[in-house]
């Protein structure tokens, strides 16, 4: 039996056309960075090659410190430029509500998981800070506490795929793999979890499978297909 359900956020629980999103990040990041004296395209050149390398974190250092000693090695200016981006993801970065959707089934979904008593994880993948992963988390109409644990920059040490970064959270919180589902709309970030025994939902709505991997072997469907499945689960 399922008691533990982790849940991606962008694409998932939070629907959005991905590459609008990127653009528009990339857009207004850029134009805060200009602001502060910086000039945009490397800072933003800057700003992917810290983000690559969270994704290849080995779990020495949280994936925080490892962001910032590329973004940003030099440690004069860090604490600013720091405290900059902190009012920038509690400003600016609002915008980027434009290309995301809000879903009535994300949230039916939550409430009546934890109405039956299950616990919830959101298993976002932790390359951003606290502040813009619950700025995220409330567009799509969600609170915090509704999860058991989420997962940002400053508490993960690895980041997708790496199979690593389930097991941590697995581990942390020992959990038996073949009593958690994760829900998640990547096909090669969120479904890998099945190589450790856990069950998949795939959301097929802002689905992402940049392999063309064959789906058909998955559990997928819509919000609104996985909110029926649950209505029919125990």
């Amino acid at each position: 039996m399922i008691q533990t359900y982790f849940f991606d956020l962008d694409g998932t629980l939070l629907p959005l056309d991905e590459q609008h999103f990127l653009d528009l990040y990339m857009s207004i990041i850029g134009e805060k960075f200009y602001s502060l004296g910086y000039e945009p395209k490397s800072m933003i050149q800057k700003l992917w090659a810290g983000t690559k390398a969270m994704v290849m974190n080995d779990g020495k250092q949280t994936n925080e410190s490892v962001f910032w000693d590329v973004f940003h090695p030099e440690l004069e200016g860090r604490e600013a430029l720091e405290k900059a981006l902190v009012l920038f993801y509690n400003n600016e970065f609002h915008q980027l509500m434009d290309s995301v959707k809000r879903s009535q089934y994300a949230i039916k979904i939550i409430d009546l998981l934890k109405s039956r008593g299950k616990d919830i994880y959101l298993l976002t993948n932790p390359i951003f800070p606290y502040i813009a992963t619950k700025n995220r988390m409330r567009w799509a109409g969600l609170d915090e506490k509704l999860f058991k644990h989420i997962t940002t920059y400053e508490n993960s040490y690895y980041a997708k795929p790496n199979l690593k970064y389930y097991q941590s959270v697995l581990k942390q919180f020992n959990l038996t793999p073949q009593a958690v589902m994760m829900v998640g709309n990547d096909v090669d970030e969120d479904m890998i979890v099945e190589s450790i025994g856990m069950e998949t939902f795939l959301i097929t709505g802002c689905i992402k499978n940049k392999h063309n991997k064959a789906i058909g072997s998955y559990k997928k469907g819509t919000l609104k297909e996985f909110y029926e499945y649950l209505l029919q689960q125990d």
